[in-house]
Order: structure tokens, then sequence, then C-alpha cells
């Protein structure tokens, strides 16, 4: 049985984030069997939920002034794990709209983001994937002529279709190598998949596109997809500036890793890879 929570939404049912974090809420609630704290009637009548907020307490705030959070703070009660839905939506490359009634697609994000809330190990986890892929990078290179292909030496794994992976969890974020787009030159477009779709070891969980060629992406490895990179959509170019930090394409629940790294390349399996390949390749 999944462990019982609290749940704290913000009281800004006059914006459409609101009643988004309200969905949010009674899904998890859902889910969990917890209990929704009104805020309103926290605020007033603390009491009534003395024996409910013995339960650790998940805060769901609407927009940036965070008013659950302050409210909880208020009455110091401690927070074990909360999300900002405006972050939230801006991570999956989605927008709140402006009705105050959700339609399908964003219920159906809400209950994305109540699993994402639910699985996270620690406060925000699920929902703050920035500290998880920001640790350094150590490359090494293949140099052919005058090109220079940059391949990170540790947490990447890479299928021979220079596709990557890099892990952090349970999660894993997909992107194309640098020897891939060198070889496609400047991306004129990114296609990103739709959220929540299952997708297997080496399906198309995308496709770039340049003034020469249209490329699938292809994903080393099987999972759901739990977040998109808008920036790349909105700027393919930055996947030719950084194809392996910024220029990342979609982030995935990973599925059966421990099976499907058997097909797969670490970063120095890849190097010699691009290496036989750097003497073939044409710009």
């Amino acid at each position: 049985m999944a462990e019982r929570f609290a749940v704290l939404p913000c009281n800004g049912l006059d914006k459409s984030v609101g009643p988004l974090a309200r969905e949010i809420a009674l899904a998890v609630v859902e889910v969990c069997q917890g209990e929704l704290v009104c805020p309103v009637l926290l605020n007033n009548l603390p009491a009534h939920y003395a024996a409910a907020l013995e339960l650790p307490l998940i805060v769901i705030d609407g927009c940036g002034t965070r008013c659950a959070t302050k409210l909880a703070t208020e009455h110091a009660i401690k927070v074990t794990r909360k999300l900002q839905v405006a972050e939230a939506l801006k991570l999956l490359g989605e927008e709140a709209g402006e009705s105050l009634a959700p339609d399908e697609q964003r219920l159906a994000l809400c209950r994305l983001l109540a699993e994402r809330l639910l699985s996270a190990p620690e406060e925000g986890a699920a929902l703050d994937s920035e500290a998880a892929f920001a640790q350094p990078v150590e490359y090494a290179t293949v140099t052919h002529d005058k090109f220079v292909f940059r391949i990170p030496t540790q947490g990447y794994l890479f299928n021979e279709n220079h596709c990557w992976a890099r892990m952090a969890g349970n999660r894993a974020r997909v992107g194309i190598s640098d020897y891939m787009q060198q070889q496609l030159g400047d991306l004129t477009f990114c296609e990103l998949p739709q959220m929540g779709v299952e997708v297997g070891q080496f399906d198309a969980v995308g496709s770039v596109e340049s003034v020469k060629a249209v490329s699938d992406i292809i994903s080393p490895v099987s999972g759901r997809v739990m977040a998109v990179n808008p920036a790349v959509a909105e700027t393919p170019e930055l996947i030719n500036e950084d194809p392996y930090i910024r220029g990342w394409v979609a982030e995935l629940e990973l599925q059966d890793l421990e099976a499907e790294r058997e097909l797969l390349l670490d970063g120095f399996a890849y190097l010699e890879f691009v290496r036989r390949k750097a003497a073939d390749y044409r710009p």
C-alpha cells in the first residue's frame, strides 16, 4: 500500500493554476488514501486537522506566491514534499491555459504530476530534475582532420544510432551525440514526444531536422516520457551548441535498464565506435 500523506493545495481558485493544484491534490489523495487539507479551514480552525497533520505533508502551490507553503510555515508544519504547479508545467513544456475549468489534457497532466510527486524520494526531487542532472561531465575526444567529436566518459550510455541516455536514479535524459549533430549540421527543427507516452528501447523519441536531413532520435532505453525540453523546440541550435547538457530532448522514467544495458555502449566503447566512423565522416 502507498504511504499516506496529508495534502495541502493552494487556494488560488481565481487563477488557472489554482484548480490544477486542487486536481493534483485530489489525485494524490485518491492514490495514497490520504487526507485533503483545506487551506481556509486550516487557517481558521487548525485544530480540525490535528489528526490529519500527523501524516507527512505534501504542499501544492499554484504559482510563485507559494501561499500554501507560507501557510504551512505559519503553522509550523513540516513539509515533506512540495510542488509548484507553474514551474512543473514549464518543465513539461506545457501551460496552465486561461480557463478555470481544466480540460481533459490538463486533467491528464494533473494525474501525471500526482504520480511523479508520490514517487519522489525526497522533497521536490521528482519535479526538479535539473539538480539530479547537474553533475559535471568529463569528455574524451576523437579528432579527424579538422573535426573534433566530444564523448562523455562517465554517466552516459549510447546506442549505435548516435543517441545517448544519461541516468539519474530511476530517470534518464536522452539526446543526440556531438558526432550526430555535427553530421547533421545546423539544426532547424526538433520534434518532442508527447508527455506520458511509453517508449521502447530503440524506438523514436523525437526527431531533428537540418538543412541536410531529418533524423529520428532513437532512445537507448525504454520508459515513460515524464518531461520534455521546450528549449530545444524553441531553439534547435541549442543541440548543436551543447548536445549533452542543455540540448537534452526528453526525460524518461526507466523500466528495465539492467536488461537493456547489455545492448548499449558506455562512453569509452562509443569513443572507439566514433573513431571507426570518423574515417568515413563527410560534413
